[in-house]
């Protein structure tokens, strides 16, 4: 057949359809996909609000979140650096599923789908949810909104920075111990975003090595606590080289975070160990800073959420574990009005007391002053900087003079006692400084139920060591919180019908 000539016009046309093709459509594909692929910013979100406490997002994933097969391949590429096995030696918290098996992320943490990786951080739940037993042998009731006494803190930290500074911390170690675990990284994740995710990473955690250098030279904080607003400074670029000793040394116990709206309501109490800011959710945003958001990248909704939860929550009480002798307790209930009432409330909840929420001076206290000392002038003026040009910037942080009275609900989970966590016991409480005991150990989730505590006798269980607590170390004075008013002075009968009162709170 003769052949048919193509007519210009539809040749120019089939040239055009190429060429935009080629310039328009293939690149728009590209930049699709590449949105789809890396413009995602999608936190997993949890309808029950004790699920998303314990996992929901508060934005720290955004700045601070670390490639989630990344969190998971750490423990076993510089497991040398750990205690223990994993993360739980560090005392953090793995619920487990239906099935039995152990969650991926233990109590704490959250993850976010962000720039194409999920990341993982921790959330208010790290600092706020711990454990307790009956018995060694009974299994362990999982408790959201108390002090987080198992968690180390200080070690938490440590590993990171010690680990980014390690050889292993590189792609060579930690891409094969991914694909162990079971990834199945694409070519794209394999060679690409993975291997640069680990460097950005190292090249961020050694940054904040740096920075933080002041933790490694001060005492071991131990499980359950935190030197807050020396952290704090770091934010505010402090000469941390340059401060004076006095504001060092200065950690606190994980507080408990029940029933917040008595705590506002009527009045507002002083908030903080040192009663430095009467402002819920001022406390609540700057508490958010320890798990790593800043104010760009605050998920403001979901800390609402955790707002809202905490507002009502409520502690266990001490009978779901233990019973209450009810005769013993009723005899305690009148020596407790007389010595206690003024200062922490009338019970459990009725939080009516004239100096309830209130701050008691040092000089009448006279508990361990590193933590108010850390807590400085300067520093409450740097955090009226924050969020400056939101509809949120903080008013009302101040330097106070001594110590908040505390509300006592569930006052038998939040051990050990005083804001440094320097008492073992509510039984140790009643006794003056000099009977106190000047070493125990913490770390254990095994409760006393005859001194309401947890058991610190013991240096270690089942192979686990606890953390040697010793008083005459700086920032862990047993002192304080003594004498006729304070009910130090009282006969031994009496003591324990008041602390026996007090498991009803």
């Amino acid at each position: 057949m003769p052949h048919r000539a193509v007519p210009p016009t539809y040749r120019w046309k089939r040239r055009f359809l190429i060429l935009f093709a080629i310039t328009v459509v293939l690149p728009a594909t590209v930049v699709l996909w590449l949105v789809g692929r890396f413009g995602a910013d999608s936190p997993v979100d949890y309808v029950d609000p004790v699920e998303h406490f314990k996992y929901g997002s508060t934005g720290g994933e955004h700045e601070m979140g670390f490639p989630y097969w990344i969190w998971r391949a750490l423990p076993e590429v510089c497991g040398h650096l750990l205690p223990g096995k994993g993360y739980a030696s560090l005392g953090m918290l793995y619920e487990t599923n239906p099935d039995g098996s152990p969650k991926d992320l233990p109590v704490g943490t959250s993850k976010r789908r962000y720039q194409g990786v999920d990341r993982v951080f921790v959330n208010c739940a790290v600092c706020h949810t711990s454990t307790v037993r009956a018995a060694p042998d009974q299994p362990p009731l999982l408790v959201a909104g108390m002090p987080a006494a198992l968690f180390n803190m200080q070690g938490f930290e440590t590993f990171f920075f010690n680990c980014a500074a390690d050889p292993k911390f590189a792609k060579e170690y930690v891409i094969p111990e991914i694909q162990r675990q079971g990834a199945d990284l694409d070519l794209l994740d394999r060679y690409v975003v993975y291997p640069l995710a680990i460097g950005i990473m190292r090249d961020r955690v050694l940054a904040l090595k740096g920075r933080f250098d002041w933790v490694y030279r001060q005492q071991p904080w131990g499980p359950g606590r935190v030197d807050t607003f020396n952290s704090a400074k770091v934010i505010f670029n402090f000469p941390m080289d340059h401060l004076p000793p006095e504001e060092f040394d200065a950690p606190a116990d994980f507080p408990s975070i029940w029933l917040q709206r008595p705590r506002r309501e009527p009045r507002a109490m002083e908030l903080h160990w040192d009663g430095n800011n009467t402002d819920m959710t001022e406390r609540n945003k700057s508490a958010a800073f320890g798990t790593g958001t800043t104010p760009p990248t605050l998920d403001v909704h979901r800390i609402r959420r955790v707002e809202e939860w905490i507002l009502e929550a409520e502690p266990p009480p001490f009978t779901r574990l233990f019973p209450v002798d009810a005769a013993l307790a009723a005899r305690g209930a009148p020596i407790y009005k007389e010595y206690c009432a003024d200062c922490h409330g009338a019970s459990g909840r009725d939080f009516s007391g004239g100096q309830v929420g209130r701050v008691t001076p040092l000089v009448q206290i006279g508990t361990d002053r590193r933590r108010l000392d850390s807590y400085t002038y300067t520093l409450a003026v740097n955090q009226a900087t924050l969020y400056a040009d939101y509809p949120w910037r903080f008013t009302q942080f101040r330097k106070t003079h001594g110590y908040a009275n505390m509300p006592l609900d569930g006052i038998w989970l939040r051990a050990p006692y005083l804001h440094n966590g320097s008492v073992p016991s509510l039984r140790d409480l009643l006794e003056p400084a000099a009977r106190r005991p000047a070493v125990f150990w913490r770390g254990n989730d095994v409760f006393d139920p005859v001194k309401v505590g947890f058991v610190s006798n013991l240096p270690e269980a089942a192979g686990k060591p606890f953390f040697r607590f010793d008083t005459t170390q700086p920032g862990n004075g047993n002192g304080g919180h003594e004498g006729r008013a304070y009910g130090t002075e009282l006969p031994a009968d009496d003591k324990a019908a008041l602390v026996e009162f007090l498991k009803t709170f």
